[in-house]
């Protein structure tokens, strides 16, 4: 019986995804369940796996080709049992070359690279392209040549199409800056007692949890502290109304190989620290290959990006509509401070809160920021509830 491959179900918020990898080719035996193609949406890869043991007849939909729900990817003949051959492997080249990566190959008179690449499964990624030396340019139509300043070789542009991720990616960041009102503000903070606290019982928190003790779990409960006491930093404009979740649901920003993902902490006010340290290392793990669910990207009340994982020192981060406030923060790093009228060495941290001022006023935004610092400086406060 003939059977069609089709493109699953995707968010109402995407409109359209990109072929990225067929791992089959036409008239090769696939298993049950065994991964037939990868899809790239603005927010994760889908695996499109098959849903009997079968030849894969024809393949309808290529790679770079967009697609939207329910598409017809493939055609596949279904076997009457369970195949009892392995499946067979794929060359190298189409299943390891990435898109991005392939195009670049080409337009450079390229091999593909023999040792593999740095992505999931050895693939070759741009990067790993770009790091490798290429060998004297050749024509192409998709290489543009600029005047020559001096005599010698023309000077060359490389044009490669952004990927869904990134034009979903820039048309939230230009819709942020146009349709909200956005301030920030500044504090400082005096990290020395969560430093000292960490210190003194990371090594029995993993032994306990199996779960090493970061610093994002501070900050995730000194913001769930400040939410609490200013819940308008937690709300959004909806239309006409102002809308407060009775719940908070923590955006944590993660850079990955595809880009930025923000996956969600959910009910963030009920989870233990093991708890947010286990969720933030499995979105890490999981955004590089691609297997965030779309659910856990849509949502989220708050939002916390980390720029000092990158050695940032300050900046203003961008709102991520329809929230109203997204905290910054920044590297960690030892610092003359006065106190009680005496310079000493402290570790200290920029935050900058960013905020819509339509729904926020200055006086929440900073009582609010000050919140997060006094939680941050004597954790006791939100260990009890003061």
């Amino acid at each position: 019986m003939s059977l069609e491959i089709k493109v699953p179900p995707l968010a109402e918020s995407i409109t359209e995804a990109t072929i990225l990898v067929w791992h089959v080719t036409e008239g090769a035996p696939v298993q049950r369940d065994q991964k037939l193609v990868d899809i790239e949406t603005d927010k994760v890869v889908l695996e499109v796996p098959a849903p009997h043991a079968g030849v894969l007849q024809r393949i309808l939909k290529g790679v770079g080709d967009k697609v939207q729900s329910h598409d017809v990817l493939a055609l596949m003949e279904e076997s009457q049992g369970e195949m009892l051959s392995s499946p067979p492997v794929v060359p190298d080249v189409p299943v390891r070359t990435m898109p991005a990566a392939g195009k670049i190959l080409r337009e450079q008179g390229r091999a593909p690279l023999a040792e593999g690449g740095s992505g999931r499964g050895g693939r070759i990624l741009k990067e790993d392209v770009i790091n490798v030396p290429a060998p004297e340019p050749v024509k192409s139509s998709s290489v543009e040549t600029t005047p020559e300043p001096l005599p010698g070789k023309p000077r060359q542009e490389r044009r490669t199409p952004l990927s869904p991720l990134r034009r979903r990616m820039a048309e939230r960041l230009m819709a942020s800056q146009s349709g909200t009102a956005t301030l920030t503000t500044f504090n400082e903070v005096d990290m020395s007692a969560v430093l000292a606290l960490r210190q003194r019982h990371k090594d029995s928190f993993e032994k306990k949890h199996g779960i090493r003790l970061g610093l994002m779990s501070f900050f995730v409960k000194a913001v769930v502290s400040a939410l609490q006491r200013y819940p308008v930093l937690n709300a959004r404009i909806e239309g006409g109304d102002w809308v407060t979740p009775e719940f908070i649901d923590i955006g944590v920003a993660i850079g990955s190989k595809r880009g930025l993902l923000v996956p969600i902490l959910r009910d963030a006010q009920r989870l233990g620290m093991a708890d947010i340290e286990r969720q933030i290392a499995d979105f890490s793990q999981r955004a590089d290959a691609g297997h965030i669910a779309l659910e856990e990207l849509s949502g989220g009340t708050f939002s916390i990006t980390n720029g000092g994982v990158f050695g940032s020192m300050l900046s203003t981060p961008i709102l991520n509509p329809p929230q109203s406030a997204i905290l910054g923060i920044h590297a960690t790093r030892d610092r003359p401070v006065v106190v009680e009228r005496e310079i000493v060495i402290r570790p200290m941290n920029y935050l900058a809160l960013s905020y819509d001022h339509r729904l926020i006023d200055g006086r929440e935004a900073v009582l609010g920021l000050v919140a997060m610092k006094e939680g941050l400086e004597d954790p006791a406060r939100w260990l009890l509830d003061l």
